[in-house]
Order: C-alpha cells, then structure tokens, then sequence
C-alpha cells in the first residue's frame, strides 16, 4: 500500500465523447484530478454534468460508442504505473483493477444487483475472483463482510434475494461486495441518494469507519452539498463535463472562487431562514453538451460574465489562491494561464 498522502490516482485530460445523430455529445471535457491514498475527493455537480460518465471511465464501463482519451494512471507501491485508458477491456491486467484494485458502489443497488441470484452467490463470486479460490473461505469472507457492514443475521442473508431486502440494507450489502475485495480505491455514484436519512447517515458512518480501518481513497460522487462537506477531504465541481473548480473542503465551502459553486451554495435551503423569503436558484438551464462551443459552458448563467471574453475563450482551471482552483476568467491569474493577460489589465 502506498504511504498516506502519495497519489493513487490521477486523470489527466480525460475527454469522453460519444457520437450521437445529433452530434459529439461531450461528457468529460478535460478532466484533471488526483486521488491521494487514504484520502476522499468530493465529485459534485448537477446531474448531467459528467460525474457518473467519469467514474465510468476509471473502469473503462461507459458506453460501447465512447471514445476515450487522456491518461488514467493507477500507481503502485513496487511497480510502474497503469495508464487504464490503454487497456484492452477484456486485457487482464484491467480485469484485475476493476473489482480488485478499484471497486464502485452504484447509485441504486436494486438494478446493479442480478435478481436471479441470491446475495451469497453475487457476493462469494467476487471473494472467489479476487481474493481466494477456496470456496469455503470465500462463504466465510462474505459472511464476515456482512457483518461489518452491519447487517444482522449475515448467514441467513447469504440466502436472500435482493427484493428480500430493504433499500439499506441493499446498499449495506452493496458496499459489503464493493470491499470484499479490499480495495484500494472505492467510487462511491450517489450511494445514498434513495435512502432515508437515518439510514443515510449510518451508510457515510460505515464508509468512513471502513475507510479509516482499510487506508483506502474514495471518489465519492454526489450532488448533494450536504454530504459531501461530511465526507470529502477535497472537492471538485464539475459543470458540462469540466471541473471548475477544485479545493480542500474547508477552503471550497468557506470561499467558493467560481460563480456556478456559489450559486450551488445559495440554493441549499437553509434552517432559520425567515418565513416567505424565497429560495435562490440558477438561472436558466444545463445545456446539453453536444457540439460544444469554445467557451465557457456557465457563460449563458453566469451573473458575472465578462462579454466577449467568457464566451469566445474556454478558461483554464488554474490556482487563484494556494491550493484553491478555479476556471473563471474573473480572475487575473485565469485570464493570463488562458493568455489573455491584456484583457486582463483592461477589466481589472
């Protein structure tokens, strides 16, 4: 295992584009991030706007029709790096990341569970895969994992279909299958999102007690404010299918640096909010990226765009104050990256 801290993961200009009649729809857009080994990064964004299709593309599960390029590099502790966008996905070096070194908790285990099978026999499958050929080991290791994830009677559950169960305790069995192979890096789609928020709460419990005893990296991908201050140590957001700003948590909910993350901020209802006073919202809508335009995609709602820079140059996501990234041009040190240092002497 790598020392806390080192880089586990790390994207480099992901761009995925699937072809569609109507043209390139472009679901990740240059996408750069970095998952440290022990650490959670935040993955947060209105739907639509590219977070499912990145994870995705860590696995190499998104769609037949998406073209993938850019860098996806896998580290290791005594070994040279994995670029998974080269893998073949039937290459067995990927097989062995995507359930092994890399596990996904996704967004409703309702439909990601088989509904033929019983949870033993989806659960042992992936010990026997990953961890042991012996089958009675592999029972034994699937109940043990039931039971750290809180599930009563694991034995007896071993049996059970996945309609027995209720919503949570799905998801607890989910995330049980997720890390019975004891992953080093955990994607977590949205674990929560159907869930009551008692049961929500012991779901972010477990995965931070779980993450603290195995040492993993998590991406946990959520449009929830909320639940990602909770459980992120970093934050990026993404907006039609770009990051546009990343930062550590505390530093991203104390002074959001990009006008789509404040507008994020603004719409959370909030208690003690006096009676009649409307909810802020974001104006417009998310456009869909097909055939993108070289510009910023917030442009349109933006309450702070500059006219004709925001909407004929595309802005860097560059650091705006230490460790603080943002893609906007309101900042000097976005519009200089972009090279349009004279338009910003002119508008600052």
């Amino acid at each position: 295992m790598l020392p806390a801290g080192e880089p586990l993961l790390e994207v480099k200009d992901l761009r995925v584009v699937l072809p569609l009649m109507e043209g390139n729809l472009v679901a990740a857009d240059g996408v750069n991030f970095t998952i440290q080994q022990g650490r959670t990064l935040g993955l947060v964004g209105e739907s639509g706007c590219g977070k499912t299709m990145t994870a995705q593309s860590i696995l190499k599960i998104s769609p037949k029709i998406a073209r993938t390029t850019g860098e996806i590099l896998l580290h290791y502790p005594d070994k040279p790096s994995t670029d998974i966008v080269g893998l073949g996905k039937e290459d067995r070096e990927l097989l062995s990341i995507r359930g092994g070194e890399c596990a996904m908790i996704f967004q409703e285990p309702m439909t990601s569970f088989s509904p033929v099978h019983t949870i033993g026999n989806q659960l042992i499958e992936a010990v026997l895969l990953h961890r042991t050929r012996d089958k009675h080991q592999a029972r034994e290791i699937a109940i043990g994992m039931l039971a750290k994830v809180g599930i009563p009677a694991p034995a007896e559950t071993l049996r059970k279909y996945p309609h027995h169960l209720s919503g949570g305790m799905r998801q607890r069995a989910m995330i049980a299958m997720a890390l019975a192979s004891q992953p080093r890096l955990l994607i977590a789609d949205e674990p929560t999102t159907a869930l009551d928020v008692t049961v929500q709460a012991q779901v972010l419990r477990l995965m931070r007690d779980l993450q603290r005893d195995l040492g993993m990296a998590i991406l946990y991908i959520s449009h929830d404010l909320g639940v990602i201050a909770r459980m992120a140590d970093d934050v990026a957001v993404m907006y039609m299918g770009s990051i546009v700003e990343q930062a550590p948590v505390r530093d991203l909910f104390r002074a959001p640096k990009h006008p789509y993350t404040r507008g994020l901020m603004a719409s959370v209802p909030r208690i003690g909010k006096r009676s009649g006073e409307p909810l802020q919202s974001i104006g417009g809508n998310v456009p869909i990226p097909i055939n993108k335009p070289r510009a910023c995609g917030f442009f349109p709602r933006c309450p702070v765009a500059i006219s004709g820079i925001c909407d004929r140059a595309v802005p860097p996501l560059v650091d705006v104050a230490t460790g603080h990234k943002s893609a906007c041009f309101k900042y000097p040190e976005v519009l200089a990256a972009a090279g349009l240092a004279q338009e910003a002497a002119h508008v600052h």
